[in-house]
């Protein structure tokens, strides 16, 4: 009983200069659950290794927990899109791009990204990566990476079949290498495109291949211009590329599935992101490591708007309950320590590219990226402002940056993947694509 008394009394006076309150609150404080951030993002290879890696957050973190909601792109654009138009509140996080960052920024959709730590050093951002994610000299979206578009070909191919590339090709170069590269006894497609219809699938493509063959989407009185020679001559160009010298089954490839066909030596060239570049020379999964090199994005008429940019970035939606805690993920996703982990954990060839001009200085990334200059060119000369042979009331290159946009460039997409498949000519899919588009603009009163 004595022994018992004491360490009450011990107890007690230990305890004493606490109030009740205070105790209530340290039991509180210690007790209390993780802030969740709910993410959403894409199901791209740099992705899906931040997914990996973000466990080193987490412990350097430990009042935050993750979870993540992966998605194929078209999906993933049509869940943040409903969630944030609706203010559901459903993610804290999203992976957006170029197009949505600023129409959502003017909506007041979007958190602006003020009060970041000076370690993160915004001025190392590349200016046109910046710049594409700013409004009203706000940044609303932090870059996870960015990609201009190129060409990749195999040039142990090439040397096979006595053909050179030139510095500066042009699509009537690509479809006579592509018609003398298919190999279809040995199950090589002489060309690898995007053929799954999406604004962001196959209209990244062929919406810089319009550019190129001098078309537009809307004259400078918002007039659309789909059924035009130009879109016609884009268009058929396309077409015909993958039904002559294009894998089978084109319809449902997109970024991903390319990769994996060019990775595995079943494409002789392959049209696409510059993001593709380290994983087609690092990665341990690419069979044609040392057998590729690349060229820039082909060109038809004029090599305005020839190759796009895009910018995958990761934006807080205002409806987002866990804000601070989203902000302190998206900034250490995108900042130099991270490029540094994934340098260590995977080597530099596959550090997220196109953000950083750090990375671009850095003599491990250029020695590791052959192509690191090339890129950073590319991105840098991608001028959205500029992209079309004729003057055009928009902004973007392989997009129009106008809300309307997201529907009406899907609804084109499916048109021409149509075609693509053979359910519809060339010229039906423009009829249909241009009714379309007349439709959608006059009922956003663009025209009357």
């Amino acid at each position: 009983m004595k022994r018992r008394s004491i360490r009450a009394s011990s107890l007690a006076a230990v305890l004493a200069p606490f109030s009740l309150i205070s105790i209530a609150m340290l039991c509180s404080s210690a007790w209390a659950a993780p802030t969740t951030v709910n993410i959403a993002t894409i199901n791209n290879p740099d992705m899906i290794e931040l997914q990996k890696l973000s466990s080193n957050f987490e412990a350097a973190n430990p009042d935050i927990k993750l979870r993540w909601v992966v998605l194929e792109e078209n999906v993933l654009r049509q869940r943040v899109t409903t969630d944030i138009a609706t203010g559901s509140g459903q993610f804290d996080l999203m992976t957006i791009g170029a197009y949505e960052a600023p129409i959502w920024a003017k909506k007041g959709w979007l958190a602006p990204m003020e009060g970041l730590p000076a370690s993160y050093d915004e001025a190392d951002l590349i200016k046109t990566v910046r710049e594409g994610l700013t409004e009203g000299g706000k940044l609303y979206a932090l870059p996870f990476y960015a990609e201009s578009s190129m060409t990749y070909y195999r040039k142990d191919l090439f040397a096979e079949k006595g053909l050179k590339m030139p510095e500066h090709p042009t699509f009537q170069d690509i479809a006579g290498f592509a018609e003398k590269l298919t190999d279809k006894q040995n199950g090589i497609a002489g060309i690898c495109l995007r053929g799954r219809a999406g604004w962001g699938e196959n209209m990244a493509l062929v919406g810089t291949m319009v550019n190129t063959y001098g078309a537009r989407w809307f004259d400078e009185k918002w007039q659309p211009q789909l059924n035009s020679p130009e879109w016609k001559n884009a268009v058929t160009t396309y077409v015909d590329l993958l039904r002559k010298y294009g894998p089978a089954g084109a319809t449902s490839n997109g970024f991903n599935e390319n990769l994996v066909l060019f990775s595995s030596g079943k494409c002789g060239m392959w049209i696409d992101a510059t993001v593709a570049a380290g994983m087609i020379y690092s990665s341990k999964e690419s069979k044609v490591v040392g057998k590729v090199a690349f060229a820039p994005s082909p060109v038809a008429v004029t090599p305005k708007g020839a190759h796009w940019l895009w910018i995958w970035s990761l934006a807080i939606p205002k409806s987002s309950k866990s804000q601070d805690a989203a902000k302190k993920f998206a900034a250490w996703a995108t900042s130099k320590e991270y490029v540094q982990l994934v340098a260590k954990e995977k080597g530099w060839g596959l550090v997220p590219p196109g953000t950083r001009m750090s990375t671009y200085a850095s003599p491990e990334y250029k020695k590791a990226a052959p192509y690191s200059e090339f890129v950073l060119n590319a991105i840098q000369s991608a001028d959205t402002k500029d992209a079309t042979l004729q003057k055009v009331p928009y902004t973007g290159i392989q997009f129009v940056t106008i809300p309307e946009f997201q529907s009406l460039g899907t609804v084109v997409g499916q048109a021409i993947a149509g075609a693509l498949a053979g359910k519809s000519t060339v010229e039906a899919a423009l009829q249909t694509s241009q009714a379309q588009a007349d439709r959608v603009m006059r009922q956003g009163r663009y025209i009357k």
